[in-house]
């Protein structure tokens, strides 16, 4: 039967094509006399660290309720709206209207998948930077819009150049699409970057879409943020998560903060697409936004000493690591017994996972920028990393030989 242009276009995805091969390893394994070790998953930002005791206490409280189980239009998601104006007031000291500038998302990635839709039209023009994250470039796939790499380089710290696109792609551009800190290179980025994108969205009418699930996790520094700019209402809209700084990622508890008319046509476009999640997961999002909000703190330092063991387990098994600055992940070049043999990512993260049962993901699945790359998530205790470690230097080895 046939299927959409677009869907076609698509394609399978990185986390797709890990997935089927992460199934095909359990198989293996689950065959009588397979001596294969178990499967390490470090593919996904998704953390093994819990979520704060009062957030899941609040679910439960509530999730007995009948207005939990219940569909959730926007008026009901004002609670949970007030609770993030009262969270972006203390974090970045912005009066946010929650009737006008607040909404629900049923995670980051939904939205950013969703804005290309709500304010392109096909064939208009967006700026992503390469690599990106897959929703990044799915949204504009499924809005038929004509994506702008703005290549990011390790030489340059992966900071944006700007200067590198022509006065005539600025004046056919409609969205930037920006993420700082920055998944995949775990580069937390500098609000000076953050600035020239604004003074360009000013100056040619351009919308500005910032993702930052991200912002709690900065490991030196202070993370960027659209909200510190003075003039955000003017042409931006940023998406935050409680996935990652909260620990809250399977129960899918985003929120975008905006341009109110950026925010009314996202609004508009949910309106037909989803309702809301339910009441229970917005109480433990309210508890976390309110009563945890040491969480990200206590995470960092987790996140910092399995950096810091990790790279040096790796570098130990002959695998160069520049340590990053934000944290969950390591963007690690190949290493060079890899890039001697001719492996590209994909080949390298299929033959490893098949090898050893540890699971990384090829750097171009984020773009052809993450080619020669692969990113490793932090997502397990500091034994078993350095057990993967331990690992990988084995089968590096092998290829020696």
């Amino acid at each position: 039967m046939p299927i959409s242009d677009r869907v076609a276009d698509l394609g399978s995805g990185v986390f797709a094509r890990n997935d089927q091969r992460k199934q095909i390893y359990l198989q293996r394994q689950s065959q009588e006399g397979s001596d294969l070790p178990p499967l390490l998953d470090l593919s996904l930002g998704s953390t093994d660290l819990s979520p704060p005791p009062v957030a899941l206490a609040a679910m439960q409280a509530a999730i007995d309720a009948p207005a939990s189980s219940s569909y959730c239009l926007h008026g009901a998601t004002l609670p949970f709206r007030r609770a993030v104006a009262d969270w972006a007031r203390r974090r970045f000291d912005q009066e946010v209207d929650p009737e006008r500038e607040v909404l629900l998302l049923v995670g980051s990635q939904e939205g950013t998948a969703h804005l290309p839709l709500a304010v392109l039209n096909p064939g208009d023009h967006a700026l992503l930077l390469d690599p990106f994250y897959p929703s990044h470039l799915g949204g504009l796939k499924l809005a038929s819009a004509e994506p702008l790499f703005l290549r990011l380089s390790a030489a340059k710290g992966f900071r944006p150049d700007f200067n590198a696109i022509s006065e005539r792609q600025w004046r056919q551009l409609k969205l930037m699409v920006l993420g700082f800190p920055h998944n995949p290179t775990a580069t937390t980025g500098e609000q000076a970057w953050l600035d020239a994108a604004v003074a360009k969205a000013l100056e040619h009418d351009i919308v500005l879409a910032h993702d930052n699930p991200y912002v709690d996790l900065a490991l030196e520094g202070e993370a960027p943020a659209l909200l510190r700019h003075p003039r955000w209402r003017e042409c931006g809209i940023e998406f935050f998560s409680l996935s990652k700084g909260w620990c809250l990622g399977g129960y899918r508890i985003a929120f975008a903060i905006g341009a109110e008319w950026l925010i009314s046509a996202l609004r508009q476009l949910k309106g037909v697409v989803d309702f809301n999640q339910s009441l229970a997961l917005q109480a433990g999002a309210i508890a976390a936004l309110e009563t945890a909000t040491e969480w990200p703190e206590r995470i960092r330092e987790v996140y910092r000493l399995r950096r810091d063991r990790m790279a040096a387990a790796l570098e130990a098994e002959g695998w160069p690591v520049q340590r990053p600055s934000m944290a969950l992940y390591l963007w690690l070049a190949l290493p060079p017994v890899a890039v001697a043999c001719g492996y590209d990512g994909e080949r390298f993260c299929a033959e490893l996972l098949a090898a050893t049962g540890v699971c990384l993901t090829p750097g171009q699945g984020f773009g052809s920028a993450g080619e020669g790359w692969v990113r490793l998530a932090l997502v397990h205790p500091i034994d078993e990393l350095e057990a993967g470690a331990r690992r990988i230097g084995g089968w590096l080895r092998s290829l020696e030989r």
